[in-house]
């Protein structure tokens, strides 16, 4: 068990192999980067093979929910476990291109977390409508209570995951490059190229009896 409960615990599997310096395990920032970041790769192996989707995830506290296909077989993988399915889940945010003097010192700056675990299917009915409408919410904050939830044969197709926030770390590059002492005299130029994620002005469907976009959607923004 973690003796700081503002930091998650290292672990083997969360341990970097290289550059374990960029290495974070703080929860603040690991809860940050997953409430940024719009979706995630899903990670789990079938028959000895190892298998990556993108999803759709949302945190609730300590816990990750990741969106699935009832007929998924991460889905069917989990229905079948009783103490769940090994799964990897991982979100990657890029702040800049890192442009050097020297091919080798190419680089991003980044913020990546992953999470390793075993998720179980969420069976509960309570917990999935909090789950799938923490998930609607987590692409458009609010936009769950401005929404119909799903019906009978709409929550039959949908398979949610259950991840306990345990095994997490972020790893994250800052800064100029670092080219060496060397090539600081080669004429190429070096530096950042700063990378943004904007949204346009919400448009429309064109049956709306008032086309105004609710509150949730002006100025939209990520966390």
């Amino acid at each position: 068990m973690a003796t700081d409960p503002s930091h998650y615990e290292q672990t083997r599997r969360t341990t970097p192999t290289r550059l374990r310096d960029r290495a974070s395990y703080e929860r603040a920032a690991i809860h940050a980067v997953l409430d940024e970041a719009i979706h995630c790769h899903l990670g789990y192996v079938v028959d000895g093979a190892p298998v990556v989707v993108p999803t759709i995830h949302a945190r609730h506290g300590d816990v990750l929910y990741v969106h699935a296909s009832s007929g998924a077989r991460v889905a069917r993988l989990a229905a079948a476990a009783d103490e769940g399915v090994p799964v990897s889940v991982a979100v990657t945010l890029v702040d800049a291109l890192v442009l050097a003097r020297s091919q080798f010192h190419h680089s991003m700056n980044y913020r990546s977390v992953t999470v390793h675990g075993r998720a179980r299917l969420v069976t509960d009915a309570a917990e999935r409508a909090t789950a799938l409408a923490a998930v609607v919410d987590h692409v458009a904050p609010g936009r769950s209570a401005e929404s119909r939830p799903g019906d009978r044969q709409e929550l039959a197709a949908t398979a949610v995951l259950r991840l306990p926030l345990e095994q997490a770390v972020l790893k994250q590059r800052t800064g100029m490059p670092k080219d060496d002492e060397p090539d600081l005299a080669l004429p190429h130029w070096a530096g950042l190229l700063p990378v943004r994620t904007t949204f346009g002005a919400p448009e429309p469907a064109p049956e709306l009896a008032d086309p105004a976009p609710p509150a949730h959607l002006t100025g939209y923004r990520r966390p």
